[in-house]
């Protein structure tokens, strides 16, 4: 728990729920994540993501949400953000923004304006810019 920030999980199934006051974030539910717990789980779940067959955002050794992650997003049929992710240790700072990067993916696919995969590779982004909204140019 920070002062902007909680997190809790759920044990069965393993879902993780995070609570956020970033600066310009919307109220009501930013994403979900599905936490695993070695990479080889990380491996399987992201295996099942590319079979959805929509963007998935990759960001290897990120730092969000207080954590240095690997992780990917997409979104489910309704539009809410799902992060799939590997924690390895704490951070000082929220992070960067990768979930305003699938935003961008999202929109550019519906729009079908999709770039390559590799562009839509996170950057790093301003403390915090974690999961702030983004919209396609």
């Amino acid at each position: 728990m920070k002062e902007d920030y909680a997190k809790w999980m759920l044990e069965d199934p393993r879902v993780n729920f995070a609570i956020s006051k970033q600066a310009g974030g919307n109220v009501g539910i930013s994403h979900l994540g599905i936490q695993a717990e070695d990479e080889a789980e990380l491996t399987e779940v992201y295996d099942r993501l590319t079979r959805a067959e929509q963007p998935i955002v990759e960001a290897k050794a990120t730092t969000c949400c207080y954590a240095r992650s690997h992780k990917k997003w997409i979104a489910d049929p309704q539009g809410v953000p799902w992060e799939t992710f590997f924690t390895y240790g704490e951070a000082e700072v929220y992070g960067e923004g990768s979930l305003a990067k699938l935003r961008e993916a999202n929109e550019r696919a519906t729009c079908g304006c999709e770039p390559p995969f590799a562009e839509l590779a996170p950057e790093p982004a301003a403390e915090d810019a974690c999961c702030s909204p983004s919209c396609c140019a």
